[in-house]
């Protein structure tokens, strides 16, 4: 089993900066997908960023620019640098691993529990 957790969700102005963190713990066989969703009241879950094992990110359309997905390997760490943001950038954010198994073809998917950022002035 691996257990994730975000930090360093808070308030911040419009224009602010925060860094989001996610730690792993438990054993990690291999990584396919490292991401970040965010959710917001009364909306569906959504995709901000991703890395894949490659290196390789990509980007919802309303963060490129500001937003910066990241990770540590060695400790096994997702980041989320965020940048210029905006009040609509107002969600729970979320991290999420797609990690490999020692049992060819299987995958397994893990979130953590979400830290809240909310852009206001």
């Amino acid at each position: 089993q691996v257990q994730l957790a975000e930090s360093g969700g808070g308030l911040v102005q419009p224009g602010g900066s925060l860094r989001l963190s996610c730690t792993s713990s438990g054993s990690i066989f291999s990584i396919n997908a490292m991401a970040w969703y965010r959710q917001a009241p009364g909306k569906q879950r959504e995709l901000v960023a991703v890395i894949i094992s490659g290196g390789s990110t990509n980007y919802r359309d309303s963060v490129k620019g500001r937003f910066t997905i990241s990770r540590d390997n060695a400790k096994s760490t997702l980041y989320l640098q965020m940048n210029s943001l905006k009040p609509e950038d107002t969600a729970v954010y979320y991290c999420n691993f797609d990690l490999g198994t020692s049992d060819w073809g299987k995958r397994e998917v893990y979130w953590g529990q979400g830290t809240q950022v909310t852009v206001a002035s």
